[in-house]
């Protein structure tokens, strides 16, 4: 019984030692232990119970069959002693039945011990004596290695043969039985209550964990909510929960709902700070252009710079404070067709035609006004350098990114060009209109999301611009 508890304890450690980081296996590890425990401990002790009920009884059957004996013994002649009919058991008429008694006389007494018929030939050696309650406990070594209980009483009898009637005669009466028969009951009691403890033990840990299973529902439904907020297919924690975890769950969505405010604060301060600059830009420019002359060129110079770096790090700002906010979640599809139709309408004269190949149903994890800033940026650059045509496609290139492809039929770009086109500032043809930020911005943006820009050459001949971002599952 020992063994297969210990095994079952082994077993179920090897299972769950290498998940103890989770509560689930901790609660259920915890419970398995203490429940395993407490069968064994359980065990042991019904077990010893039951060992002493059995030897109690034993010995009670062999104190009762000693009783009877001394009752039925009857004093004969030349000391010996005879047992009247009533005491007949077949117990100790069949040989080596296991089940003996002994009438040996003490003292000088010359007489053989009386046996009965179930000893044959054989005589009991006692060893280990205890006297409890008047008579002798002990155990022995019986025929064909049985081992015995044995049960003795001294008990003095008058010698009927003698001329004084107060001449007494010794005699220890003993009945002995085979243990083997309580350790029979015993073993098997105790395999009986391996077999009842362990279906036991299978239904209690069934027990247990289908009660951490479904206890830690709550916590796993709380989860699957927090993943829908991060992958924006919810604003906030819906559903009710339990009273122990709905106070988790309301401070949750007050956290979300003030970090929406925090970011949509930032956004506004931004917001004002690139109109509060830029309108004293344009009064500057302005009034030096309505002064011409050195100075003035000067000044429209730097300012032109100064607006270009304002403009470069306002999208940064606004990008970076969009970025950790949860819930964010933008339709691909609507954004590149209405950047199209703008784009179509705007170099409508020089007859650009800006052509959608199928676009798969994507959802950028961002901000809209991100994914315009950066799909509006690669697609006017690619309508001010393209002859006639305008390609832009989307698609999902793993799990958890989506990449938009724009490219056109211009003059395209050498490697050494491709080097410099995404550094800030760097233009490579001042005759076309621009800043000369929009591919740094672009780039600057999508790293901020974890994205990334790649250029190279289009199928049609001209620049392509890659663009990798996350995807909402």
């Amino acid at each position: 019984m020992g063994l297969a508890i210990a095994s079952t304890i082994r077993t179920l450690t090897a299972k769950i030692a290498p998940r103890l980081d989770s509560l689930q296996a901790r609660l259920i590890a915890a419970a398995a232990v203490w429940t395993v425990l407490g069968l064994v401990v359980g065990g042991f002790l019904l077990s010893g119970i039951f060992r002493s009920s059995v030897q109690s009884d034993f010995d009670a059957r062999l104190k009762f069959d000693l009783d009877g004996m001394i009752a039925a013994a009857e004093p004969g002649p030349a000391g010996q002693v005879s047992l009247r009919g009533r005491f007949t058991d077949p117990r100790f008429e069949r040989v080596y039945s296991g089940w003996y008694w002994q009438i040996a006389p003490e003292g000088k007494s010359k007489n053989e011990p009386q046996i009965s018929r179930s000893l044959w030939d054989h005589t009991i050696k006692v060893a280990d004596t205890v006297t409890r309650g008047g008579v002798q406990w002990s155990h022995g070594a019986g025929p064909e290695t049985q081992h015995l209980r044995i049960v003795s009483q001294h008990v003095e009898f008058p010698i009927s043969d003698t001329p004084s009637p107060t001449d007494t005669q010794s005699y220890r009466f003993l009945v002995a039985g085979d243990s083997t028969q309580v350790e029979n009951e015993v073993a098997q009691f105790n395999i009986t209550l391996l077999w009842s403890f362990v279906v036991l033990g299978i239904g209690l840990l069934s027990g247990i964990y289908i009660q951490v299973r479904v206890g830690l529902i709550p916590l796993r439904r709380l989860r699957i909510a927090l993943a829908r907020i991060r992958d924006g297919h919810a604003r906030k924690l819906d559903g009710k929960f339990p009273a122990e975890i709905a106070p988790l769950a309301t401070e949750l969505n007050a956290m979300i709902e003030h970090n929406a405010e925090v970011v949509a604060r930032a956004r506004t301060h931004v917001s004002n700070l690139a109109h509060f600059l830029k309108t004293p830009l344009s009064v500057i420019t302005s009034e030096a252009s309505a002064q011409p002359g050195p100075l003035a060129d000067s000044v429209v110079k730097q300012v032109s710079t100064m607006r270009r770096q304002v403009d470069h790090y306002l999208a940064r700002a606004r990008a970076a404070g969009a970025v950790n906010a949860l819930g964010n979640r933008t339709e691909v599809s609507p954004v590149i067709e209405d950047l199209a139709r703008v784009l179509s309408r705007i170099h409508v004269e020089r007859g650009i035609a800006v052509v959608l190949d199928p676009v798969d149903d994507l959802c950028f994890r961002g901000e809209r006004q991100d994914l315009e800033e950066m799909a509006g940026n690669l697609m006017d650059n690619a309508c001010k350098w393209a002859k006639s045509r305008v390609a832009v496609s989307a698609r999902r290139v793993s799990g958890a990114l989506l990449e938009i492809v724009v490219g056109d039929d211009g003059p395209g770009l050498s490697l050494e060009e491709l080097s410099r086109v995404g550094e800030r500032g760097e233009r490579l043809d001042e005759s076309v209109p621009g800043s000369g930020l929009g591919l740094a911005i672009v780039r600057d943006i999508a790293r901020l999301y974890g994205g990334s820009l790649s250029l190279g050459r289009s199928s049609l001949g001209g620049f392509e611009a890659r663009l990798t971002l996350p995807a909402i599952i």
